[in-house]
């Protein structure tokens, strides 16, 4: 199976690229600047701001794993270009050039209302406010709409193999202002890498899929593992539920974490 990746550069895209190839997958990756990335991988020059670069990428491909997006920029207008945009972009070049490939795009939990009176289910209403999960949103919408053959990921909280994220957590919860007894839904790269394969053999088709592991982590506990402890309080939880989604679905289409909760990874040395 051929497989075209997007974002192959970024966070997730270079501890996926590594597993898919040694997983027998013939990967091709879109990049902005032709170079070598890792062996077995064949770099395609092309960007999905440009459209005309995305024919030779997409052509022949049986799947695309669509990964590319903006999130941590003050320019909002370049979120919504990339995120969207971009989404729209790849769309048509796969509608006019490989019609019947797989589309296999990567979302996030941040879409979720901050108000859930309980786990979030890829079922519920969302109405994010913030532009990166807004922009993600409307591409979900265009690609569901787009006639093509596809699934959402909705990601928890990305961490794993020395990526330095969850090192960002103080940072985050002073920035979204979060209480330390906030939880956030977890899944480490390995597990991406699994549900990445099950959805390229067609078990998350026409899905969106919550993708996260058995334990939600504490701002407090996450905090601690970044070795920069915040403040305890015992003031009222509001929002109890907001970064908590609910794992369900995956299980039931054939997921089962490797990664099951992050204290796993670190007896494993994983982080």
């Amino acid at each position: 199976m051929t497989i075209l990746v997007t974002g192959a550069t970024g966070l997730v895209g270079t501890r996926l690229l590594p597993r898919l190839v040694e997983a027998g997958f013939d990967v091709r990756a879109l990049v902005r600047q032709a170079k070598p990335l890792f062996a077995g991988v064949t770099t395609v020059e092309g960007d999905i701001l440009d459209p005309a670069s995305l024919r030779t990428a997409v052509a022949g491909v049986d799947a695309v794993v669509h990964l590319a997006g903006l999130l941590r920029t003050p320019d909002v207008k370049q979120i919504w270009n990339v995120n969207l945009e971009g989404t729209r972009n790849l769309i048509e070049a796969v509608k006019a050039n490989a019609s019947t490939a797989r589309f296999i795009m990567a979302s996030t939990s941040l879409v979720y209302n901050v108000d859930a009176p309980r786990p979030s289910l890829e079922s519920d209403d969302v109405a994010p406010t913030r532009d990166y999960p807004a922009s993600k949103v409307a591409a979900e919408k265009l690609l569901r709409e787009s006639g093509l053959n596809w699934s959402v990921l909705r990601y928890g909280f990305v961490y794993g193999d020395n990526d330095g994220h969850i090192a960002q957590i103080p940072h985050i919860a002073q920035l979204l202002k979060l209480h330390p007894a906030n939880r956030m839904s977890m899944i480490h790269h390995r597990d991406i890498a699994v549900v990445t394969k099950l959805a390229l053999a067609g078990a998350f088709d026409g899905h969106i899929v919550n993708t996260v592991d058995d334990a939600p982590m504490t701002i407090l506990e996450l905090s601690n593992l970044a070795e920069s402890p915040i403040e305890p309080s015992a003031a009222p939880l509001t929002n109890p539920w907001s970064g908590v989604i609910d794992g369900t679905l995956a299980r039931s289409l054939g997921f089962t974490p490797q990664i099951s909760t992050t204290y796993q990874a670190i007896q494993e040395s994983l982080l």
